[in-house]
């Protein structure tokens, strides 16, 4: 398999959640994406390749949200089931890289178990909710009530990628609409609900590993200035893409080089 690629289940706290492995390193690097339609299920080689920058010098994990999700659940408590899929296959003071609501997760992950995390990268998101935020995901979770699945990914590509980005690829939003469809509409929706629970902001100082936040100062969805919020809140090293926006960790090409160069230093 490519990079070594693999997908597996794990039980954990009377769940049994998916996560995909790849690499050939021996130092653990968990990556927490962000909210999505889909799930990783089916997707461990394309995100092993897009990710083939960590794969010589570590082993890369990526944790599913459990299954059983249920209303009203937190980003934290989101943190805790990472812990759990952690302590289950005995990892610690692994390198933690959480994007958008995982970076969310990975806030959390650093101030309750301190023990697990070695550096830790905040990308494209947020420590306490702001007006951005709430008004996007409050319209994609209505959206997603009402059916609308062609206005949910399209607004949610209008609000994730630059101009330049969606202008380039219009004619494939038809197929996007086919392709990232909620595949359980109750899910994303309690899944997007935790992305409002968020309030790291004031525990951030209990976060003493190196870290390091990324993002876009033209991000739509979060706004950049959370970026830089968090960053001199916890006086670390920040990077911020000037044209892109929350997507900039797929339209940047040097954006997986500035994070494997971070947690390399």
């Amino acid at each position: 398999m490519l990079y070594e690629a693999k997908e597996q289940k794990l039980q954990i706290n009377n769940t049994q959640i998916d996560y995909i492995t790849f690499g050939k390193g021996t130092k653990p690097l968990i990556m927490i994406q962000g909210l999505n339609t889909r799930g990783i299920k089916g997707s461990a080689v394309p995100l092993a390749y897009m990710y083939r920058i960590f794969v010589k010098d570590y082993k890369v994990y990526l944790f599913d949200r459990r299954p059983d999700v249920y209303e009203g659940i937190t980003v934290r408590e989101l943190a805790a089931d990472v812990a759990g899929a952690m302590d289950a296959l005995g990892i610690t003071n692994a390198d933690i890289f959480g994007m958008s609501q995982g970076g969310m997760i990975a806030q959390y992950l650093a101030i309750d178990r301190p023990d697990l995390v070695n550096k830790l990268v905040l990308a494209v998101t947020l420590s306490k909710n702001n007006d951005t935020v709430k008004s996007v995901v409050n319209n994609w979770i209505e959206m997603t009530k009402q059916g609308d699945m062609k206005s949910l990914v399209a607004d949610m590509a209008i609000k994730m990628y630059s101009d330049a980005y969606v202008k380039r690829y219009r004619l494939f939003m038809p197929l996007l609409t086919i392709l990232q469809k909620p595949k359980d509409v109750q899910r994303f929706i309690i899944l997007a609900k935790a992305c409002l629970t968020c309030n790291a902001y004031e525990e951030l100082d209990k976060i003493k590993c190196p870290v390091f936040v990324i993002g876009g100062r033209q991000d739509k969805v979060v706004c950049g200035a959370a970026s830089e919020e968090i960053a001199d809140k916890l006086g670390c090293q920040i990077y911020m893409y000037d044209e892109l926006g929350h997507a900039a960790y797929e339209e940047a090409k040097d954006f997986n080089k500035r994070v494997y160069d971070f947690l390399k230093e």
